[in-house]
């Protein structure tokens, strides 16, 4: 894969990212107008600058350090982040308007427990994960997928998740596992 070609699935990602924020803005106007609370908006803004890094340090990394693309990393790799899409957007499909970029959660309603929320607690963060380390490595940014995932890991276990799970339970009462909507 060139350098341009790579260039352009990045910019289709942000653009992804982009479309994301449209429809994550749709839904806070529609949790808002149900009574839905936001929670831990302190780490939100931390987050945005570290997606947005990623994007601009996979394509800094491949043409400042000249990164090759090694076909037997950078193939599976770009299966990879089609996959995580793929998940990214079947969880925003079986959330529904209960999907946000931001944790806001509206009372009363029940947690979703189908789609990938059958499975795995938290799937749309092992969709972020999962493409971090998986866009830089198309082209082999190792220092970005490192540094992207040991951030990203921080925020979201240090912070992310457990505001999610406490802004659930205090929404939903006591359950069984705060984290499968």
């Amino acid at each position: 894969m060139s350098v341009a070609l790579y260039v352009a699935l990045v910019v289709a990602t942000g653009l992804e990212r982009l479309a994301e924020l449209v429809v994550s803005a749709r839904h806070a106007r529609w949790s808002f107008e149900r009574g839905g609370v936001e929670s831990g908006r302190g780490h939100f803004g931390p987050m945005v600058v570290l997606h947005s890094a990623l994007l601009v340090a996979c394509v800094v990394e491949v043409v400042a350090l000249d990164r090759p693309f090694l076909p037997w990393l950078g193939w599976p790799m770009l299966a990879v982040v089609v996959a995580s899409q793929g998940l990214r957007w079947w969880c925003i499909a079986t959330l529904g308007p209960q999907w946000n970029t931001r944790v806001i959660v509206v009372p009363g309603l029940s947690m979703v427990r189908r789609g990938p929320y059958r499975w795995i607690p938290h799937p749309n963060y092992v969709a972020v994960a999962l493409e971090g380390i998986a866009l830089p490595l198309v082209h082999s940014a190792w220092i970005t997928a490192v540094a992207f995932t040991v951030l990203n890991a921080w925020l979201l276990l240090g912070f992310r998740i457990p505001a999610e799970e406490r802004a659930l339970r205090g929404a939903l009462g006591p359950g069984p596992d705060p984290g499968r909507r």
